[in-house]
């Protein structure tokens, strides 16, 4: 089988809006999360969310491309373009070469709702704008990012519900790994506007922690109440070996390994079980044993059975190992459908900067997270192979294993 290496990453994310924004942001912990007044008038039980500010496409894109891109695929672009400046990959090798893009994306709420009041309104479906069906599809990111950047290889987006972004990368490592694709865009993005996640609220998924917005999502935490909903977007460029040896990209580091699985028992209830599975076959995929995992990019929400049970797996499967474990969802809150991709982004981050971004908010262990070695201040730590969680609802499981690049 053919090697996959990352040589480009692209982050816009409440924790920045590219790269170096957010490693300053992961070394010192610092939380993205604040309160929304749109879902407090508009009857949120928490209005807790990542805080990102939409970019001005204005002067960038032309019109025609800023009225088909919903609020998520405004992220997707700015991850994107900022993943092939670093791959330096520019528009006339995209011309000319056939480029792939698999991105993770499970809505598109807003342009679905907008359109729908619009034709309340006027009566006339013809006032919704001609790229309301561009933004509402669900594949309006990857059919926005193939138009912008002239991409001629695969296209398709991922819907998996919170490992979206996590499957994806994995899907383009098998393409690539198969001699189908020289180069693959993968990602993920999610929208943060109020709209999207009403009905998530309306299941009291979320932290009410409103009184102390950067203590709210509490990862592994004996007293954590829910999650806290974020967004925006994260890209990589997946290449050949070969390939990007040929071209002389900088290679960022190495996919090795991607495992899944499917719970197939409850629509929102995670399992120990699945995700044991999918670290597993993550592992072996990339020809590692426990030992060799350096540090675990959990996918821990800060939902009390979704914390307990990923513990529960990862004890399982490196018990007495003391193996580093960090959850960057404590600073970005659960950045969903983008999710699996940002913290491949993160960890990548951390990995060449030799240090684990804290797992801020853990406090006081319960009976699960106590076995673990959770880490909780920012801390100095060579990563030579690291280990991402992602998991959804509908029971889907992804896992991948990074490892720092060598000849």
């Amino acid at each position: 089988m053919k090697r996959v290496v990352i040589t480009g990453m692209g982050i816009y994310s409440c924790l920045g809006k590219n790269l170096d924004e957010v490693l300053a942001s992961l070394r010192v912990g610092k939380s993205g999360i604040g309160i929304d007044p749109k879902r407090v008038e508009y009857g949120y039980r928490s209005p807790l969310t990542g805080i990102l500010e939409r970019p001005v496409l204005k002067g960038i894109l032309d019109r025609r491309s800023r009225v088909c891109l919903p609020e998520q695929g405004e992220y997707a672009y700015m991850a994107t373009a900022e993943a092939l400046r670093n791959a330096n990959i520019d528009l006339d090798y995209l011309e000319h070469n056939e480029v792939g893009v698999l991105y993770g994306n499970d809505s598109s709420a807003k342009a679905v709702i907008d359109a729908h009041t619009t034709a309340l309104e006027y009566k006339d479906t013809q006032m919704m704008g001609s790229g309301a069906i561009f933004q509402s599809m669900n594949s309006t990111v990857t059919m926005n990012l193939s138009t912008i950047f002239k991409l001629r290889g695969i296209n398709l987006t991922i819907s998996a519900a919170c490992a979206s972004g996590s499957h994806a990368i994995g899907l383009g490592m098998m393409y690539i790994r198969n001699g189908l694709q020289d180069v693959i865009i993968c990602g993920g993005a999610q929208e943060t506007n109020y709209l999207s996640m009403g009905s998530f609220d309306g299941i009291a998924a979320f932290s009410t922690r409103v009184d102390e917005p950067t203590k709210a999502s509490r990862p592994f935490d004996r007293d954590h109440d829910g999650l806290v909903p974020s967004g925006g977007a994260a890209t990589l460029i997946l290449e050949e070996y070969e390939h990007a040896v040929k071209r002389g990209a900088n290679i960022i580091a190495e996919l090795v390994g991607y495992g899944f699985s499917s719970n197939g028992v409850n629509i929102s209830q995670p399992s120990d079980q699945g995700s044991i599975i999918a670290m597993t076959r993550a592992m072996q995929d990339a020809g590692v044993n426990a030992k060799d995992i350096d540090y675990i990019n959990a996918h821990a929400t800060s939902t009390i059975q979704g914390d307990q049970l990923e513990a529960k797996a990862i004890d399982t499967l490196f018990g007495e190992l003391r193996t580093p474990v960090s959850s960057t969802k404590s600073m970005t809150g659960h950045e969903c459908w983008m999710a699996g991709a940002s913290e491949i982004v993160y960890s990548n981050l951390m990995m060449l900067n030799s240090f684990i971004a804290p797992n801020i908010n853990f406090e006081n262990p319960d009976e699960y997270s106590r076995n673990l070695n959770i880490i909780n201040i920012p801390t100095e730590h060579t990563i030579n192979t690291y280990l991402s969680n992602s998991f959804g609802f509908g029971g889907t499981n992804s896992a991948l294993v990074v490892k720092k690049f060598i000849k």
